[in-house]
């Protein structure tokens, strides 16, 4: 059976897996849910939106209820460390996702134009705020965050919510932002009718460019403008989770990696491949600009895990509190058990999200809409 250091590396993927998974399913919502007053001019048309994420979108909500149920039982000093902290930032993005099903349950129940332009005008703000925060926060890792742990791994933050908004991380704010709207417009234009589909692949290309643009300089940042954080020798490997027992440098560049494993070049390509995918197949208006902007999303989110290696949370403070892969899992035992139960589960979530999908497959017309309007 798998060693402890091996397991170790297995949850860092399957947490890595699950944040992609989050990001595809519930990211063309929160991009479409952003788009809704720009690609809808009228309210059939943002009916016509509303009913292509309907039906899915809580279903979706399921792979960020997995990433943080994993990060708990896997992962519980990463878990203790950024809840505690982040307190305030992540308040903000779980107000956005109450705010969701507020406006999804509550746009219909007046005719009132205002009304509706209210909850539209809620829909599209949430989006826009899990997208930034979420960018925001990633780039946070790679700048360090302010907190550090006692000899007996309590931890201290020193530091606000405003702290967090600092050059790097709010660039990483608007890629984060200019990647998900790009998805959420491939959605539209592969689901949305024909009318409302040719704005949406305008879109999609335009926000795609403003990516790779993003993208490039987000890259060029880390590499010389951003001090990596480094393992002053190698990992205490098979040992219980403590992060003091090791020592960590500040100096270099977060591509060391790269350099040493030329294979992790292939998740940038992904971003690179998915985003000209989005540019040449956009126009088609079907499924392929859609599964490109997600090979995007998923090659994006590698590229900055596999930079960040083996570092989950790096501390600013006090470099050797960092939280690495090899010092903040749960035990041996408790990963293997969590391993089997994944083995079966994530299957099943994957076969039944599929199945929905093949279900509810089809454009949502203006006149299927128009219809259920007149009826209603």
């Amino acid at each position: 059976m798998f060693d402890y250091d091996t397991l170790r590396v297995i949850w860092w993927a399957l947490l890595g897996a699950l944040l992609i998974g989050f990001a595809i399913m519930d990211g063309f919502d929160f991009g479409l849910a952003a788009l809704l007053r720009v690609l809808g001019h009228d309210d059939d048309e943002r009916r016509v939106l509303l009913e292509t994420i309907e039906p899915t979108w809580e279903g979706n909500q399921v792979w960020f209820i997995l990433g943080g149920g994993a990060a708990f039982a896997a992962w519980p000093l990463l878990y203790a460390t950024a809840f505690s902290g982040l307190y305030f930032a992540l308040f903000v993005l779980l107000l956005a996702f109450i705010l969701r099903p507020v406006g999804f349950n509550f746009r219909g129940k007046l005719h009132d134009p205002r009304w509706r332009t209210l909850w539209d005008t809620v829909l599209a703000a949430s989006g826009v705020v899990v997208m930034v925060v979420s960018g925001v926060a990633f780039g946070n890792l790679f700048l360090g965050l302010p907190f550090q742990l006692d000899g007996d791994l309590r931890m201290s933050w020193h530091g606000g919510f405003f702290d967090l908004l600092k050059p790097y991380p709010l660039l990483c704010g608007v890629l984060s932002l200019a990647m998900l709207l790009a998805h959420g417009a491939c959605w539209a234009a592969y689901r949305a009718d024909h009318a409302i589909a040719a704005r949406a692949v305008r879109i999609a290309r335009a926000t795609t460019v403003v990516y790779l643009v993003l993208y490039a300089l987000a890259g060029v940042w880390l590499a010389y403008g951003v001090p990596a954080y480094a393992l002053a020798g190698s990992a205490v490997a098979g040992e219980v989770s403590n992060p003091l027992y090791k020592e960590v440098v500040r100096g270099g560049h977060w591509f060391a990696g790269y350099l040493q494993h030329p294979a992790f070049w292939i998740a940038p390509a992904v971003a690179l491949l998915g985003a000209l995918g989005v540019l040449w197949r956009a126009g088609a208006r079907g499924l392929s600009a859609f599964l490109a902007s997600s090979l995007m999303l998923a090659g994006t989110i590698l590229s900055a895990g596999l930079a960040l290696f083996p570092f989950l949370l790096p501390s600013s403070l006090d470099p050797r509190s960092s939280l690495t892969v090899w010092d903040a899992s749960s035990s041996r035992g408790t990963l293997l058990l969590m391993l089997g139960a994944t083995v079966v589960f994530l299957p099943l979530i994957v076969l039944y999200t599929a199945w929905v999908y093949r279900v509810m497959r089809g454009r949502v017309t203006l006149a299927h809409v128009r219809n259920a309007h007149h009826h209603y």
